[in-house]
């Protein structure tokens, strides 16, 4: 005859807070299981639009103001001095190119988020008819 000794063992049930707690630690740990949401995905395919575009128009002013900043200071400091009336045309060429880098940032800003967004577009256009169903 059989001995029925396999049916006695020890069992804990943990608390909710535990169980949460447990689930919480569990999720960083097998990201595999993880379902994203798909309004969290839109969140998200929306941020990367704006940011894209932001970048992009961050680095044309930087860029801009810096060449500005070198011509005028061409322009108008003892940096140019060793170079005479060369210094006025060079820091007036630096001043010109730097102000029209600086210039188109924001016209760069919205051609970059124009062509994002088409991008995007059907994926968001996807998730959101899901999502107002």
């Amino acid at each position: 005859m059989k001995n029925n000794n396999e049916n006695n063992h020890f069992r804990y049930v943990y608390s909710a807070r535990e169980q949460a707690e447990i689930r919480r630690i569990r999720e960083k740990y097998a990201p595999g299981e993880a379902v994203e949401d798909k309004m969290e995905r839109i969140r998200r395919l929306d941020a990367r639009v704006t940011s894209r575009a932001q970048v992009v128009s961050l680095i044309f002013g930087i860029v801009g103001a810096l060449i500005l900043g070198t011509g005028m200071s061409l322009f108008m400091t003892e940096l140019g001095e060793g170079l005479g009336a060369a210094a006025i045309v060079l820091g007036v060429l630096f001043g010109v190119i730097g102000g029209t880098l600086a210039a188109f940032a924001y016209p760069m800003y919205n051609l970059v988020l124009r062509r994002e967004r088409e991008k995007v577009a059907p994926e968001i256009i996807r998730l959101t008819d899901e999502l107002l169903k």
